[in-house]
């Protein structure tokens, strides 16, 4: 739900006209941000967070004790995609290429596929799919998957070594926020003990988080970096749904794209 903020910072870029990017890389919700963006959906992603997102038949605590979904992204992803209209030939016919990253359930380690009108209801849901939270291990080709954060929440690092120079980021999280390591290694050990690489990447997630942020607030010389990120008193969580924060969400993510632009502009 913290997706929100991007909601807003993509649709001020929509108003704006502002689509410079060759390569747009996203992870789970951010991965579904990006599509309604390129496909010049301005509030779609809005509608989708503020309304499918905030069903029961997505985030279900019931359900969850009962050994269902905690949050349904199969539902939530197809759904939304039913309901509000995504003009995909818009991105399909658009020079910007949407990388989509998902974690291996096999090995740990991060996926990246490029967006296409064949693959991307398996990668988005495979993306979005928060191990626990959701039951099981989406296929992408073949192959079981589950969040893309696991491997590369951010992926900042594989843009630049895809020749990347000139880089946007749009943060979830307030500038400052460093990701802790799991206090009890033993749980994701027990948790993911049919896929020990799974349980490495979730051990080592904290660690491929703030070597991003790092990199972000430190590029290479050759490299320039640009972040939109939450204001320090940001009040929406992961699972938040209360419409007013959701609300005031949107509109600092809206507000930091306006100012964003408004940087690039010329005196």
């Amino acid at each position: 739900m913290r997706g929100i903020f991007a909601a807003g910072v993509l649709d001020a870029f929509l108003e704006h006209h502002y689509q410079p990017f060759h390569r747009a890389y996203g992870v789970s919700a951010g991965a579904t941000n990006l599509i309604g963006y390129l496909s010049g959906d301005h509030g779609r992603n809005r509608q989708i967070i503020t309304g499918h997102a905030c069903q029961r038949d997505f985030i279900d605590w019931k359900r969850f004790a009962k050994g269902g979904h905690l949050c349904d992204v199969h539902w939530l992803w197809h759904q939304s995609f039913a309901d509000v209209p995504l003009n995909l030939d818009n991105y399909l016919a658009g020079k910007t290429e949407l990388w989509v990253t998902t974690t291996s359930a096999m090995t740990g380690q991060a996926r990246y596929f490029r967006i296409d009108d064949l693959n991307l209801h398996d990668v988005f849901t495979a993306s979005c799919s928060l191990p626990v939270a959701y039951r099981g291990y989406p296929e992408v080709d073949g192959e079981p998957m589950t969040d893309g954060g696991m491997a590369d929440p951010i992926p900042v690092i594989k843009a630049y070594e895809d020749g990347a120079r000139d880089i946007t980021v749009v943060l979830s999280r307030p500038r400052g926020y460093r990701k802790k390591p799991p206090r009890f290694a033993f749980v994701p050990k027990h948790l993911f003990r049919a896929y020990p690489g799974l349980a490495e990447a979730s051990l080592t997630r904290a660690e491929h988080y703030n070597s991003a942020l790092s990199f972000i607030e430190n590029p290479p010389p050759d490299c320039t970096v640009h972040v939109i990120a939450p204001p320090g008193d940001f009040a929406v969580g992961r699972l938040t749904r209360d419409p007013a924060r959701l609300d005031l969400g949107y509109q600092a993510g809206h507000r930091a794209g306006l100012i964003y632009l408004d940087d690039l502009s010329p005196l």
